[in-house]
């Protein structure tokens, strides 16, 4: 999982940890702590410690070289203990985050610098044992011992620039509630299902009714915390109440097909990922139109990737490129920050449609919850 912004979170649980037999906070908005270590097992943050440190090797073989012959034989040198040492180190750490992230800071440290440091020194010990037996314990004592706290700073910076670089992608709590309720709740959707519902009152009274629980539940879907993450057939819920209430007040104008056939329901999104996307599709290609459209959505696994398809129609009347920018920037930030360089979102004017595609690695709900059969068009 990616990193959150909120690193100075509150620890609400710290003192219920020491003997009172309570287990600790489980996400950041009951008062957990903000995890530390950044996800090393994501390829764009393992990418984004290998090529500096590659670089500063390069460097440093230049620096302390009479000539490229020399150059390159330190590079083989420096390389042969400082690439053994970054992979162990980003292998290590993957296996240990879920269960260190969560602890106490100093654990969290001890764990994000000492891997590193622990790493090394092996590498180090390794290469002198392979290049020959060493006769002055000294020198190899003070090498290793330097070259271990070499990288345990190292491994702090790192830890530092994920930590700003999270915080730059991701706004402070209260933030990311105010943009989800001026990007994702428009006054015109509330106000028109507002209206929509006052002509149901006294024609279909059960209708009205089951109209106002649809946006009751999706006004406390808005207010859910952006930083966590649901079930996939929970946001195609969601998505769903959402058209349930634009199918009322757009009637045969508003079409949707389905394609779920092939959805692993039971894969983590962040919360809200899709609505937005979908509301974007009716606001642009069918609102403007007097004509019916169709709104085709396809959502399957490829592999370990899930892939989510879009598509609506161009209306002529409105510019629906540049409408539809705000919520694909919304969306590609929170796609950033949770799965850096592993998700992908492309658009594309097509044959007057408008075609989106978004894809993203397939992480698996521990706990199953079935919510399927929580939105009953029907009822």
């Amino acid at each position: 999982m990616a990193q959150s912004s909120k690193d100075e979170t509150p620890d609400h649980t710290s003192g219920r940890e020491g003997g009172t037999g309570l287990g600790r906070a489980r996400r950041q908005s009951e008062g957990a702590r903000a995890p530390l270590l950044p996800d090393t097992c994501n390829l764009g943050i393992a990418l984004r410690v290998i090529v500096p440190m590659l670089v500063m090797t390069v460097v440093a073989s230049v620096a302390i070289s009479d000539g490229p012959g020399d150059a390159l034989w330190h590079f083989g040198g420096i390389s042969s203990v400082v690439l053994p040492a970054v992979l162990v180190s980003l292998i290590g750490l993957c296996a240990l985050r879920r269960i260190v992230n969560g602890q106490s800071f100093p654990i969290q440290w001890l764990v994000a610098c000492g891997i590193p440091a622990l790493a090394t020194a092996l590498a180090l010990l390794a290469v002198r044992r392979v290049a020959g037996p060493e006769t002055e314990a000294a020198p190899l004592a003070w090498a290793v011992a330097g070259r271990a706290v070499l990288a345990a700073a190292l491994a702090w910076l790192f830890v530092e620039y994920f930590r700003l670089r999270a915080r730059a992608f991701s706004p402070s709590l209260s933030e990311a509630r105010l943009q989800a309720l001026q990007a994702r709740i428009r006054p015109h959707f509330l106000f028109n299902s507002l209206n929509a519902v006052l002509g149901l009152l006294r024609r279909d009274p059960r209708q009205a009714e089951t109209m106002l629980e649809n946006l009751a539940h999706l006004f406390r879907v808005f207010m859910r915390d952006a930083r966590e993450q649901v079930a996939l057939d929970q946001e195609i819920a969601t998505c769903k109440e959402y058209l349930a209430i634009e199918q009322v007040r757009l009637g045969d104008r508003l079409q949707v097909v389905w394609n779920l056939e092939r959805m692993p329901a039971d894969a983590l999104v962040p919360s809200l990922l899709l609505q937005p996307l979908v509301e974007n599709a009716v606001h642009h290609g069918i609102e403007p139109s007097a004509d019916a459209g169709i709104v085709e959505i396809t959502v399957e696994r490829l592999g370990e990737r899930v892939r989510v398809e879009m598509s609506n129609p161009l209306a002529a009347s409105t510019p629906v490129r540049s409408g539809n920018q705000m919520a694909l920037s919304n969306v590609r930030e929170r796609l950033m920050l949770l799965y850096d360089m592993e998700a992908e979102l492309k658009t594309e004017a097509v044959d007057a449609r408008f075609r989106l595609r978004l894809e993203f690695p397939y992480r698996r709900e521990r706990r199953r919850r079935d919510v399927r059969g929580h939105f009953d068009p029907d009822r």
